[in-house]
């Protein structure tokens, strides 16, 4: 399951399990600032998948790294990065290779 630094605030609606795809060739750091007392924030290799749990509000923020700086390249709600509750559930918890991962869908 998701690793969870910054779980969703408490009090907060039911989070949503959501994937987030750098699909890319640059680094990424991946953002959501408009949740009140809660800081999520990391940095996304090219062709990496970020699963985390966020409320439905939230908006996720993509700055792609160029030279010495970093651009907001996206904004994306969390709604629409959830993950569907069958595709989540029939994940067997080990011994999955590459080839029998479903696809997910890329976030851009």
């Amino acid at each position: 399951m998701a690793q969870l630094f910054d779980p969703v605030p408490a009090g907060s609606p039911e989070p949503l399990l959501c994937c987030y795809v750098n699909a890319t060739s640059k680094i990424q750091v991946a953002r959501i600032t408009n949740i009140a007392n809660w800081y999520f924030e990391r940095v996304v290799f090219p062709g990496q998948r970020l699963v985390f749990e966020a409320v439905p509000t939230a908006i996720l923020e993509i700055h792609t790294g160029i030279m010495a700086s970093a651009i907001l390249s996206d904004s994306i709600s969390c709604e629409q990065l959830a993950l569907c509750e069958e595709f989540y559930s029939s994940l067997p918890t080990e011994g999955r290779t590459a080839e029998e991962e479903p696809p997910l869908a890329v976030a851009t």
